[in-house]
């Protein structure tokens, strides 16, 4: 005998200023530390003088901050990538990381930066104002 059906979610409960206003904070503040942690390997590559994938890092970058734009304009799918894309990422990241550590400190870095991708990640997922925020862009966005 199979299960019924599980009602769809009612429409996001109505948020009061304050928890709108730390929602959408809260949400700019993890997107932007999101790119920031995604080109922070670009920019100290050029501080450092190297300059031959310039062209790639630059178009690695449009593609992140477009990519997250989407993200705060409410875009589900753009949400979902997001978090996939983070998850994997900081996995990836944290395990080369700790392999490297065992020979240098900058393993230790990498495997902190790794963990950030993992925290930011899980933030847009299991925070409560960002997904109550997230939750009422998606609503707007959907046609009636």
């Amino acid at each position: 005998m199979s299960k019924p059906a599980r009602p769809l979610p009612a429409d996001p409960q109505p948020l009061g200023p304050e928890q709108l206003a730390q929602g959408r904070s809260l949400t700019l503040a993890t997107l932007w530390a999101l790119f920031l942690l995604s080109v922070l390997p670009s920019v100290a590559g050029l501080v450092q003088g190297q300059t031959g994938d310039l062209l790639r890092q630059a178009l690695y970058a449009g593609a992140t901050a477009f990519l997250l734009g989407m993200v705060w304009r409410g875009s589900v799918w753009a949400w979902r990538l997001t978090v996939s894309f983070g998850m994997l990422a900081g996995l990836l990241v944290f395990v080369v990381g700790m392999l490297a550590g065992g020979s240098s400190w900058r393993g230790w870095v990498v495997s902190v930066a790794g963990l950030g991708y993992l925290v930011l990640a899980t933030a847009l997922v299991g925070t409560p104002s960002i997904r109550a925020f997230l939750d009422r862009r998606w609503a707007a966005r959907r046609p009636v």
